[in-house]
């Protein structure tokens, strides 16, 4: 699917962190609208996709013009009233297509790096974060790269989420970003049907893992995800089993063979600062 591109002028860029951000003081979201279009997004049942006139979600994208500027203002008025922490992004993906020509996430950063939180979360799915590793290298550690990593099936990524980046794309991003010495981690969210050998595959790049299901992490209780429709897909794929509020227990069962137990978190608890 094609998006649409608008751009805005917005008179803020950092949002009070709230519901399940409240371990931030701030969201920030480059963007409005995300092309990824994942078919699970619960921002899909939220009011900046129910009220947007002329699109379904991931047809359009706003880019936030000045962003880099109102920043800049913005955060020496946050740091003068205490600390910082920055979760990026609750709504959209900071580093989906229209990044590579409009880079309002890197000038994002790079402000951030002048002036740098007390801790910033970068929650992505796209290998183009790599190419901002110089910034994220400045901020040592203070920042976290979050690389959603919902199932190690391409079959089931296609099915679910065509538009994003491959499974494998990611993982190397990964072990580049690791490599780096960034600091890293995998969401597993939310939690699409995955094999045994899942843990095995992210065991030697990463070391923490978060694990996240639709009830747990939209915010609702599951709720906004029934209105999607998501339970139909699983239905369709004879899949029923991993729609349910225990499936995430199969994956953790999992990783906690592999992986120790103080490197798995779930839900919330994993994108705390």
């Amino acid at each position: 699917m094609k998006s649409e591109i608008f751009y805005k002028n917005p008179k803020s860029i950092l949002n009070k962190g709230t519901g399940f951000l409240s371990g931030y003081t701030h969201s920030l979201n480059p963007y409005t609208g995300c092309s990824f279009s994942c078919s699970y997004c619960y921002v899909r049942q939220m009011p900046v996709s129910l009220f947007r006139e002329g699109g379904q979600w991931g047809s359009w994208v706003d880019v936030k013009n000045g962003a880099a500027d109102i920043l800049k203002k913005e955060i020496v008025k946050a740091k003068k009233k205490g600390s910082v922490t920055i979760f990026m992004s609750s709504s959209t993906d900071p580093y989906q297509p229209i990044e590579h020509k409009e880079t309002v996430t890197r000038s994002i950063l790079e402000v951030l790096v002048e002036t740098p939180p007390d801790f910033l979360l970068v929650q992505t799915r796209s290998p183009l974060v790599c190419r901002d590793i110089d910034l994220l290298q400045q901020l040592r550690e203070k920042v976290r790269v979050s690389m959603t990593i919902e199932t190690d099936s391409e079959i089931i990524r296609k099915y679910f989420s065509p538009e994003a980046p491959p499974i494998q794309a990611r993982i190397k991003a990964l072990q580049i970003l690791a490599d780096a010495g960034i600091p890293t981690q995998v969401a597993i969210a939310p939690l699409l049907p995955s094999g045994e050998y899942f843990p095995h595959k992210l065991k030697p790049i990463v070391n923490r893992i978060c694990i996240d299901d639709f009830f747990l992490g939209d915010g609702s209780g599951g709720k906004r995800t029934k209105k999607i429709g998501i339970d139909k897909k699983f239905i369709e794929l004879g899949l029923e089993e991993w729609y349910s509020t225990c499936a995430y227990k199969i994956v953790y069962k999992r990783f906690k063979e592999v992986f120790n137990e103080d490197q798995i978190y779930l839900s919330q608890a994993g994108f705390e600062p």
